[in-house]
């Protein structure tokens, strides 16, 4: 008997251990936390809350001229987006009025600027629009949450180019916060051609604690010729760094190809990195990287020409009634600057999951 009490004991042992592990192994992947979207369309907003607190707001202000997600915060707070134009922030940068939030356009769509259109009324006169039209799925859950938009691009008469139906997905993970983005954009009248430009596409503009240090104005140009200053300012407080799965970093970054990207830095004393991954599935995998270090983060699928010096051109073609889909994932890590194994194996389990 005192021999079968003993084995007894140590099943139970061994049992609540294994179930003490399954418990930390699942509260890793996040079950613990609530993902929520509190409805404010009337304001045409619609925030999604972890734990109650404010991850992002999808936002569909008419001033902006396209759907964004702001702000994004960490899981500290902290506002990894920058605030201008909205709600501008002590010693930010207010170039480039047009990049808010993170978004998902582009340049040169038949002809017309979805990329480059402004802000507060001061809309280009060859500038598209990308005008939400409705949520047909809000779905909160335990460590999940998930929305569906339909959104409409039209030129500046009025005339709708694409239909875009977006799939969103909110992440927690401990720590860290991924948004996967699966966009299908479809030709609804005639056919569709997105001219190869620098101007595009997933992009996310981010908060001056995260740009690179920089000492000297830099001056950069549209698709159009036109130039934009980039003014050189204080780099107290500035810390961010790019790092791309091929092992590039800093400035080098822009043009090149990789599967996913990484800005690393500080907020204060909250180490992040903030990382966008492409999808195998996506065209021109990997993707081109047109990223700055004054806070411009995005990846552009379609640019081929100025990344490679006029060597390649991509002239992308939808055809009437045909579609495009898309796949980025963003991943803010909160405390901790993600390892290349670590942001490897979220890569993967994106390319796995869609």
């Amino acid at each position: 008997m005192k021999i079968q009490s003993i084995s007894i004991m140590f099943l139970t042992v061994i049992f609540g251990l294994a179930c003490s592990s399954k418990v930390q192994k699942q509260s890793h992947k996040g079950q613990s936390s609530t993902i929520e979207f509190n409805d404010h369309q009337s304001e045409k907003r619609v925030d999604v809350m972890i734990d109650g607190k404010l991850f992002t707001s999808y936002w569909w202000p008419d001033s902006v001229y396209k759907p964004i997600l702001y702000p994004i915060l960490t899981a500290a707070g902290n506002h990894i987006t920058r605030g201008f134009p909205i709600k501008t922030r002590a010693g930010e940068r207010r170039d480039h009025i047009h990049q808010v939030g993170n978004w998902f356009n582009y340049g040169n769509v038949n002809g017309y600027d979805f990329w480059g259109n402004g802000h507060e009324g001061k809309r280009n006169v060859n500038g598209g629009q990308i005008k939400h039209v409705g949520i047909s799925k809000l779905s909160g859950g335990k460590g999940d949450g998930s929305m569906v938009t339909t959104a409409s691009w039209v030129d500046p008469a009025g005339k709708e180019l694409l239909s875009e139906k977006t799939e969103f997905h909110f992440i927690a993970n401990d720590s860290v916060r991924i948004i996967d983005r699966i966009a299908t954009l479809t030709a609804t009248g005639e056919s569709v051609i997105f001219k190869d430009t620098k101007e595009g596409s997933f992009g996310i503009r981010v908060a001056r604690q995260l740009e690179l240090p920089s000492k000297d104005n830099v001056i950069f140009s549209d698709a159009q010729g036109n130039p934009t200053t980039v003014k050189a300012m204080s780099n107290e407080g500035v810390t961010g760094n790019f790092r791309s799965s091929e092992g590039i970093t800093g400035d080098a970054i822009w043009g090149t190809r990789a599967k996913w990207m990484d800005l690393y830095g500080n907020i204060g004393k909250e180490n992040i990195s903030l990382v966008i991954c492409d999808h195998p599935k996506n065209l021109s995998y990997p993707t081109y990287w047109h990223s700055r270090g004054y806070g411009l983060f995005a990846a552009n699928p379609f640019g081929l020409k100025d990344f490679t010096k006029g060597k390649e051109e991509l002239n992308y073609n939808i055809l009437s009634g045909k579609s495009l889909t898309l796949r980025y994932r963003i991943i803010v890590s909160s405390g901790v600057h993600l390892t290349d194994d670590r942001i490897n194996a979220y890569a993967a389990d994106f390319a796995a999951k869609y």
